[in-house]
């Protein structure tokens, strides 16, 4: 995950588990846009456990179709450090853990904590980001397979309390290294790319459903539940 800073190297402070990276340049006579960087272990790759491990779904796109049937986990939050856990924590002892089961608990309800899981890890990296940098993220701006659940985008703006823009185009991080090949080596300027609508294709924008109070419960929750993850606590 990325956060644009420009010009300005802006240097995170060691708790905030995040990495300072240049996002791009433009050509040697362009000045490189710097970034913040924090990185999750496993993301999508949590979806594919539950169909290739567990047995749970027999195609990855059925995790969301299961996770629709409830309106909530259940209480169950799985957080899935399978190799340990990646920004902000950094932690290699940490082991993945679905905690909350009862009787009452189905595969819908791990399905949805699955793709929350996802959710959640993501609004650490952007609380983490929010405190390194002066400007708050306003907006997150997704791609990648994942980003095809529909009820996944909803759930990361209801945990985020931000919009989440998925562009039409899933993989726009090929796509934007292409465009920035083109621009460095003069097949148009970064202004026609900036002006172009065939460049942007369209947006779905996924707002907030929840409410602020509900929002912290279910995030305090998850951070016990990554502190159970700590092999040695």
């Amino acid at each position: 995950m990325l956060f644009n800073t420009g010009k300005d190297i802006v240097i995170p402070a060691a708790e905030c588990g995040l990495l300072t990276t240049v996002a791009y340049q433009l050509g040697s006579n362009s000045a490189p846009i710097y970034a913040l960087e924090g990185s999750i272990a496993v993301a999508g790759a949590a979806v594919r456990w539950l169909r290739d491990n567990l047995g749970i779904i027999n195609e990855s796109s059925q995790v969301g179709e299961l996770a629709q049937l409830v309106q909530d986990t259940g209480g169950v939050y799985f957080v899935p450090a399978f190799s340990g856990l990646y920004a902000p924590y950094w932690r290699d002892d940490a082991r993945g853990c679905l905690i909350g089961l009862t009787m009452y608990t189905t595969k819908s309800h791990i399905c949805r904590a699955t793709l929350e899981s996802i959710c959640w890890q993501t609004k650490e990296i952007v609380d983490m980001m929010n405190k390194s940098s002066s400007t708050p993220l306003k907006t997150l701006k997704v791609d990648g397979g994942v980003t095809a659940s529909d009820l996944c985008m909803q759930l990361q703006a209801d945990i985020l309390n931000i919009p989440v823009m998925r562009p039409s185009m899933a993989e726009t991080t090929a796509f934007g290294a292409a465009i920035a090949a083109g621009v460095a080596v003069g097949c148009w300027s970064e202004e026609e790319v900036l002006g172009q609508e065939s460049f942007k294709g369209t947006v779905r924008v996924f707002t907030s459903e929840i409410e602020d109070d509900e929002r912290q419960l279910r995030f305090s929750a998850w951070r016990k539940a990554v502190v159970k993850s700590f092999s040695n606590e």
